[in-house]
């Protein structure tokens, strides 16, 4: 969709994963063209591709990206530097979109690929752009990140739920190598030795896992993870106690699911990493079932629920630790809150596996995270920058 011809095959590719988003679609990709990125590759005369992918959506997810599309194709000042297209899936899921983008969707000729959700609000104009130069300028990194900044900070009047959201999110930036599943920018020659299983919970923990280990050929190297200054999206934030428990129900499952199948994969034989997509591939060819079967083995072997993965007792107070003077004090009420929750969670997690499920995706009852002019206030430029 275009009205010029490109004469350079596009360098960057863009997946934005959409699940019955009819309610917000529109406002995250006008978000997304409002992005400088495509005026930089306008003047170097570069382009990239835009694919808007529905997965097993039973709403107007499709139509209405594809009328943004044809909206931006006519108006927008750079269009001769994107295309855009929506390909619909009848498949639902966040690996199998993962999957479909990367081997089949993505130009070949692409350096860098773009994930991203279909529920975020870009507050940069420049975080696009900046992801792309921080892997540039950086030949070790094989994946940029952003600032994700939970809609709840920009709230001129804070809750106490509020001030405990915003707390544990700031605990979790101690993170090394952290990145969100929601945007994330990754060379195309990794991400295509990669592919993601079935039954895989986590994209972002699984991805990290084997990135940062350059494929288990080395040490854990959270460098390989770079995240841009000045890059940063707005998402909404869980509040209510019942989609906070949801949520960590998710996590758990899924950090759970990322330990039993890292650990299973660092046994293998090297031959096996050394061609890690085409053998996952495989194995979820000839045995759809395999990741189940590996998780209901480690369950049944690990008979509490606080053993489900390493340091579910512990992780939280080490994050608190790296937490600076008095923010440990005041920090310390969102630690004991979020373990709480983690137990229970982790709890939850348990019963989901021995009642043979594997599967935990319930869609967030959050409102409208991209309702956000009224009653917020910008963050100073300070907490979107870091190191």
């Amino acid at each position: 969709m275009n009205d010029k011809t490109q004469v350079k095959p596009p360098r960057i590719s863009i997946a934005v994963r959409a699940w019955n988003e009819e309610a917000v679609i529109r406002r995250t990709l006008e978000s997304l063209f409002g992005q400088s990125l495509f005026e930089e590759l306008f003047q170097h005369g570069e382009s990239c591709e835009v694919i808007c992918i529905p997965n097993g959506c039973t709403d107007r997810t499709a139509q209405i990206a594809t009328a943004v599309f044809a909206e931006q194709v006519a108006v927008h000042p750079y269009r001769a530097a994107f295309n855009c297209i929506v390909s619909e899936s009848q498949t639902a899921g966040r690996n199998h979109t993962w999957n479909t983008f990367v081997h089949e969707l993505s130009c070949p000729a692409a350096k860098f690929l773009f994930l991203m959700d279909s529920d975020i609000l870009f507050d940069r104009p420049e975080t696009m752009f900046n992801m792309v130069q921080a892997l540039e300028q950086d030949e070790r990194a094989s994946i940029a990140s952003d600032q994700p900044i939970k809609n709840v900070a920009l709230k001129a009047r804070k809750s106490w739920r509020d001030r405990i959201s915003l707390a544990t999110s700031e605990m979790n930036g101690t993170i090394a190598g952290r990145f969100s599943g929601q945007l994330y920018c990754i060379r195309a020659d990794v991400a295509r030795r990669l592919y993601l299983p079935r039954d895989l919970g986590i994209d972002d923990g699984f991805i990290k896992a084997i990135v940062c280990t350059d494929f288990f050929t080395e040490e854990v190297d959270p460098r390989r993870v770079v995240q841009a200054r000045n890059a940063s999206h707005v998402y909404e934030a869980y509040t209510s106690v019942g989609e906070l428990l949801k949520n960590q129900k998710r996590q758990m499952i899924g950090q759970t699911i990322v330990h039993v199948l890292v650990e299973h994969l660092k046994r293998s034989p090297l031959w096996r990493t050394a061609h890690l997509a085409e053998t996952l591939k495989q194995k979820d060819r000839f045995n759809p079932g395999w990741v189940t079967l590996l998780v209901e083995s480690h369950v049944r072997r690990e008979r509490f629920f606080w053993r489900l993965f390493p340091g579910i007792l512990t992780f939280r107070f080490e994050r608190l630790w790296k937490m600076r003077g008095i923010k440990r004090l005041t920090h310390f009420p969102a630690t004991l809150v979020g373990l709480v929750v983690t137990l229970i969670a982790c709890a939850q997690a348990q019963q989901h596996f021995r009642s043979g499920k594997m599967h935990f995706w319930p869609k967030a009852g959050r409102g409208n995270v991209l309702e956000l002019t009224a009653g917020t206030t910008p963050l100073p430029a300070a907490r979107l920058q870091t190191s």
